[in-house]
């Protein structure tokens, strides 16, 4: 599957009938998926079909599809108010001995208020849905459209993030491989610091400060914290190649990488190691601020 961005813009547009009409789709980021219409007076029916298409094509982000419509061509009728003209024709009668007998002119009948309404022609029940058809053909094209643009955009951003993960990988292993990590190295710098309390305080119990310095030593070693950056490393290459809506799962990974460059740091007793720590931090931030993008 492929990798989305929530970072996209589309626009369709088309002719059907006497009706133009143009749809223009925009995303951005957004916890779920948020859809926001705007249809104009009179296609308020369409809102239910329009939000089952979006919903299928798209999981996340904040996305606003808006659709205008204008009639190309108009289209009249004159319509005669049969009633009103019986009752002039009648009066006409009933005062004929007291009028001009002249027969009525047309631009007289148009005169008189009410009696011929021009209109424009209502569609039938046919066409209308024949331009419904012909607008939701158009969203779906659209939908289409914001979708290859959100998967450039995914792509791109996968790129990314696969070269931040193997900078992660990679300050890891410097990490792991620190001289300062080795079990002689170790032994050295926590002898000596026996050596130099003893010699500040000669009434310290030699095996009671042994044991806790072995104590210390165990709780700050960083075995656990680099395997666990490993196994992170390997899930995330893992979702990166999968691909599909996989936003939110890297974004508990980052948390993860996040909590393990913060041990790191905190046991540090190396120069080299807490340069390391702290790079790892930096990457791993930008790794979480690009992740907010992707669906």
């Amino acid at each position: 599957m492929t990798i989305q961005s929530m970072t996209g813009f589309a626009r369709r547009e088309g002719t059907t009938g006497r009706h133009r009409w143009a749809w223009e789709l925009r995303s951005v980021n957004g916890k779920g998926l948020d859809l926001r219409l705007r249809l104009p007076p009179g296609f308020e029916p369409l809102e239910t079909e329009v939000r089952r298409l979006a919903g299928a094509r798209l999981s996340r982000g904040n996305v606003q599809l808006s659709l205008s419509v204008s009639v190309a061509e108009a289209k009249v009728e004159a319509v005669v108010n049969h009633d009103a003209l019986q009752a002039i024709l009648a009066l006409r009668q009933q005062l004929g001995p007291h009028i001009d007998p002249a027969p009525l002119k047309l631009d007289s009948l148009l005169a008189i208020r009410g009696l011929v309404d021009v209109r424009e022609v209502e569609e039938g029940p046919e066409a209308a849905a024949e331009r419904d058809a012909a607008i939701l053909a158009g969203l779906d094209a659209a939908l289409d459209d914001l979708i290859a643009m959100r998967t450039g955009e995914g792509q791109a951003l996968a790129a990314v993030l696969s070269e931040q993960v193997r900078t992660i990988e990679r300050l890891a292993a410097l990490v792991e491989q620190d001289p300062s990590r080795s079990p002689e190295e170790i032994a050295r710098r926590l002898a000596a610091q026996v050596q130099t309390l003893m010699e500040g305080a000669s009434t310290l119990d030699r095996d009671r400060l042994y044991a806790e310095v072995a104590l210390l030593a165990t709780k700050s070693d960083l075995r656990e914290e680099i395997d666990r950056l490993k196994a992170h490393v390997a899930a995330a290459d893992e979702l990166l190649a999968k691909g599909g809506p996989i936003g939110r799962r890297l974004d508990f990974l980052a948390q993860e990488f996040n909590r393990e460059s913060n041990t790191i740091c905190s046991k540090s007793n190396s120069a080299q190691v807490t340069a390391a720590g702290i790079e790892l931090k930096v990457v791993i931030d930008q790794f979480r601020e690009q992740i907010q993008n992707l669906e």
